[in-house]
């Protein structure tokens, strides 16, 4: 659904705005990184196990296991330790992942008035925390046994914040009003 909307009608009007015939030349979303911290991993393999069970009904993709590069003794990590887990999107579950992001989750955030402009970096990717991973539809209530943040990053092809925030808010993201 929203990738024949981008097709059509996004790219119809980004074009339009940035004065660009060339559609290839337009901004796009490359794909969507979601990480999954599970510090209490290193600890206990269920904890592991459940933590792997929730992202993949998130995203509907196997994770990837992150793992400590360096021993930090003052964090008691160890090298090879589980930190986190890791899911990258891209094409058809990318688009419905950010299609369910703008239309089901973030509209279920508590006192959600939109979000901030400030979360661009330089190449005009837009980074997001949802500090609850009960506000996914996927997630089971009863099943659920310590509340987790979802980290994900939303990697665009644009070439300044400006055209980035521009495409996102044609793909529909609520963005706080100033």
């Amino acid at each position: 659904m929203l990738k024949s909307t981008i097709i059509q009608e996004v790219q119809t009007h980004l074009g339009k705005e940035l004065h660009q015939k060339n559609i290839f030349a337009l901004p796009r979303l490359k794909k969507v990184v979601i990480n999954y911290r599970v510090p209490d991993a290193r600890e206990s393999q269920e904890a592991l196990h459940t933590a792997e069970t929730e992202i993949m009904a998130i995203t509907g993709q196997k994770p990837q296991l992150c793992r400590a590069k360096k021993a930090i003794s003052s964090f008691k990590v160890r090298q090879g330790d589980p930190l986190a887990l890791k899911v990258t999107l891209r094409g058809q579950r990318m688009y419905d992942f950010v299609e369910k992001l703008f239309n089901l989750v973030l509209p279920r955030l508590r006192d959600f008035k939109g979000m901030p402009n400030t979360a661009f970096d330089r190449e005009g990717n837009y980074s997001l925390t949802i500090k609850d991973q009960t506000y996914f539809p996927e997630i089971d209530l009863d099943k659920v046994n310590k509340i987790r943040s979802v980290e994900i990053t939303l990697s665009l092809s644009a070439s300044s914040q400006s055209e980035a925030k521009m495409l996102l808010s044609a793909l529909g993201f609520p963005f706080e009003k100033a």
